[in-house]
């Protein structure tokens, strides 16, 4: 039985070291007011954009509801999964609950999937069976959207290139501010020309805004929940930094994935016939990987007989 050596440094970092090389790392901040405005302001324009879009007879009003109640479940999906992501490791959950980020990532990404064929088929029936548009109402709910949705996506903003919820938070208050914008545009046409298809119209652009923006939030988060390497990380440039590594002869069984949406774990068996290097030498590997490709929580284990064939040495051994 390896001996093990815990230095514990700090309540927001943290060193656990032994005979395999472990380091954990905590840095995520705290978004939960930002959650909260976010959903409040949105869950009332939400019902603001459903009363006037039945008052106004305005399927882009509804549709723009739709899509902005899809934010709000978001929204509140990516904030309890944030909390929960927080709660301390336990027996049976020997991680902690870090991976329902990635959990409500990739059920918000199929929750505006199902928002976009919603809009698309009553998009496609007001085509067919056009009616009157109060415009003017139109322009006006729009145009509190575009502040709304505008003030929204600035409190992501911040943390949208380090955590996918954020990123998608970001990204649907951002679209939606722009598909305001549109929004108002085809309200102000329909007042000077009376062309009311113009409204099913935009509602179907708002359909393929969301599409082309859900996109990139769903393959993310399928990748994430098939523990596929993390956006940003290169698996050749790790593993040649750890055969760069002093003594290390040679290395083998690497894997690198997220275990939420702002940690990143690896795995990797060390060949090192030289003899093993001691707690310091996995302590300072452990930091490197976390400065060099963000991987916070690293194990390495050492090998030392060149001649015993690890069962995890072949490629295809998992």
């Amino acid at each position: 039985m390896p001996d093990h050596d815990h230095r514990h440094k700090d309540a927001d970092h943290h060193d656990h070291t032994h005979s395999a090389g472990h380091a954990h790392v905590h840095a995520p901040k705290d978004f939960g007011m930002a959650f909260a405005i976010g959903a409040a302001l949105n869950f009332g324009f939400v019902i603001t954009e459903v009363v006037y879009g039945l008052l106004a007879n305005s399927i882009a009003l509804v549709a723009g509801a739709g899509h902005n109640l899809g934010d709000v479940l978001g929204l509140v999906m990516a904030w309890v999964a944030t909390v929960l992501a927080r709660r301390a490791p336990s027996r049976i959950y020997t991680y902690g609950l870090r991976r329902g980020t990635i959990l409500a990532a990739l059920a918000n990404a199929v929750l505006l999937l199902v928002t976009v064929g919603a809009i698309a088929v009553e998009g496609v029936r007001r085509l067919i069976e056009p009616s009157d548009v109060a415009s003017v109402t139109v322009m006006v709910v729009a145009a509190l959207g575009i502040v709304i949705n505008g003030v929204t996506a600035w409190l992501f903003a911040s943390g949208r290139r380090g955590d996918i919820n954020l990123r998608a938070a970001f990204m649907h208050m951002g679209y939606d501010a722009l598909v305001s914008a549109g929004v108002v545009a085809a309200g102000g046409v329909i007042l000077l020309t009376g062309w009311t298809r113009l409204d099913p119209l935009v509602s179907l652009a708002i359909a393929v805004v969301i599409l082309a923006g859900t996109w990139s939030l769903l393959r993310d988060s399928v990748g994430m929940s098939l523990d596929a390497v993390p956006t940003g990380v290169k698996p050749d440039e790790v593993g040649d930094f750890l055969r760069q590594q002093p003594g290390i002869t040679a290395i083998h069984d690497l894997h690198i994935w997220p275990m939420s949406t702002t940690e990143t774990a690896l795995t990797c068996h060390c060949l090192m016939p030289g003899g093993h290097p001691g707690d310091e030498f996995l302590v300072q590997l452990a930091h490197q990987l976390h400065e060099s490709f963000s991987i916070s929580h690293a194990t390495i284990q050492i090998e030392l007989d060149e001649h015993i064939v690890c069962a995890l040495e072949p490629d295809h051994a998992v």
